[in-house]
């Protein structure tokens, strides 16, 4: 390739233009793409998240690229993303021989080699339960036999008004498993008629694999009762069906447990190895992850009664401060960066950012946007930025560009988002009034901007 070409196609990695590179390097017949125009293809195609299409890609020039440890790497990426991590080891170790010394590369073969055993235990876990249904051997024990229940759960206003509800019917247990399409377990069923839905005392569970939430544990927020009523009951308005339907989660058994994350993580019972009327394992799933799935018990009960106090996990404290070192601190994306440069309205409108996330970590004691009253006006700053700059934008492609500003905006960024929090977002501020359609496009009133600018102001 030409230098010119070389350094438009680096300038556009570097602002994350990867489609444009794609859409670029594909005008070139394919027959006269060299090595180097369909190496940097199959890295455009891996941060589109298109891995199977890099992968494509990047076997097309295999024989030319097996001296070469950006090929292997990127090979690497895009097996690890496709969950195949025994291969995405291999290619990682190879690049790490080509190229010793790399951080990078030593990173990823080490999370390769974490998941690669978390995927060889899980299908030893999974071949032993399908051939225990098989076999037909679950006792039927008395669920919780030996354990008290009368200190199981947290009293509480918020408890009560938003998971409690009244002791279940068999006609109501009937019906909620029908919707669901799964037979709940016993000792569920058990729990639930002790008191229907709530927040226990102690919401912490060990882990044998780090996760999104902690190296060593989970944490719930409250266990779903049966019902609908309440929103969270099994199929309230944030119910399994919500979760699996709107949030994307895997559809192979039933959201049991919200958790502090607000969306970006639940615990799941896991109908796959025993099928819909067996005995399912209770798991953790990790939206933020690609809903990657973490083996919490081997049913129910045991997952009852291995929950601990977040006492033993009390690393408060400490999120928050890293929380608040990086709304301080933490680089601005390429796009934020970008937005934030022509804005003459408000003064160093970065630090007025910074100012109201510093907040938002304040209240929640962690860095992310939900509903609530601060978090609405980062989604009104980012709109606002946003159509500023690119007036001729659709709820589409906002929806589409969202991610790249904040939610996975890097060292000044979340991690993850829930795409149902911009969306109904979206949806109340048209629904008022303040966000209106033209040709297509939308925007804020005028009106609606200027009160945006005064508490920018003001921030």
């Amino acid at each position: 390739m030409d230098q010119v070409l070389i350094e438009q196609l680096n300038r556009w990695h570097e602002e994350d233009e990867q489609q444009r590179i794609v859409d670029l390097l594909l005008t070139v017949p394919e027959e006269e793409r060299e090595y180097e125009a369909v190496s940097r293809l199959g890295r455009a195609y891996n941060n589109l998240g298109l891995y199977d299409e890099a992968l494509n890609q990047l076997k097309k020039i295999a024989e030319a690229g097996q001296q070469d440890p950006v090929w292997h790497f990127r090979v690497g990426f895009a097996l690890y993303h496709l969950k195949r991590y025994e291969e995405a080891a291999q290619a990682f170790r190879t690049s790490d021989k080509l190229e010793t010394g790399n951080q990078n590369t030593e990173s990823w073969l080490k999370w390769s080699l974490q998941k690669t055993e978390k995927q060889q235990r899980q299908e030893l876990r999974m071949a032993a339960k399908k051939a225990a249904a098989v076999e037909g051997s679950a006792s039927e024990e008395i669920p919780f036999s030996n354990m008290s229940l009368d200190d199981f759960w947290d009293d509480s206003e918020y408890a009560r008004k938003s998971y409690l509800s009244e002791p279940p019917t068999d006609e109501l247990i009937a019906s909620i498993e029908e919707e669901l399409g799964y037979k709940l377990p016993a000792s569920y069923l058990a729990l639930m008629k002790h008191q229907n839905g709530g927040i226990p005392k102690n919401t912490c569970f060990p882990t044998e694999d780090p996760t999104s939430w902690a190296e060593d544990h989970i944490a719930i927020t409250g266990i779903l009762g049966i019902g609908r009523e309440k929103s969270y009951s099994l199929c309230g308005d944030l119910g399994s069906p919500f979760m699996i339907e709107d949030w994307g989660y895997p559809d192979i058994g039933v959201v049991i447990c919200d958790c502090p994350s607000a969306g970006h993580d639940v615990v799941m019972l896991d109908y796959r190895a025993c099928g819909r009327d067996g005995e399912p394992e209770v798991i953790h799933v990790d939206q933020e992850s690609d809903y990657e799935i973490t083996f919490l018990a081997e049913n129910f009960e045991a997952f009852i009664r291995g929950l601990v106090s977040e006492e033993e996990y009390d690393t408060s404290e400490e999120d928050k401060e890293a929380a608040l070192y990086k709304v301080a601190h933490g680089k601005f994306s390429s796009l934020l960066e970008e937005l934030c440069k022509p804005v003459s309205e408000v003064e160093q409108i970065d630090q007025k950012i910074r100012s109201i996330c510093t907040r938002i970590v304040e209240e929640k004691g962690f860095f992310s946007f939900h509903a609530d009253e601060l978090s609405y006006l980062m989604y009104d700053v980012q709109f606002w930025l946003y159509t500023k700059s690119y007036p001729d934008t659709s709820r589409e492609q906002y929806l589409a560009v969202y991610e790249k500003m904040i939610a996975f905006g890097g060292e000044f960024g979340q991690g993850g988002y829930a795409p149902g929090w911009i969306s109904e977002w979206l949806d109340r501020r048209k629904k008022e009034g303040q966000i209106v359609q033209e040709n297509g496009h939308i925007r804020f009133t005028d009106q609606f901007a200027a009160e945006v600018i005064r508490q920018l102001r003001e921030a």
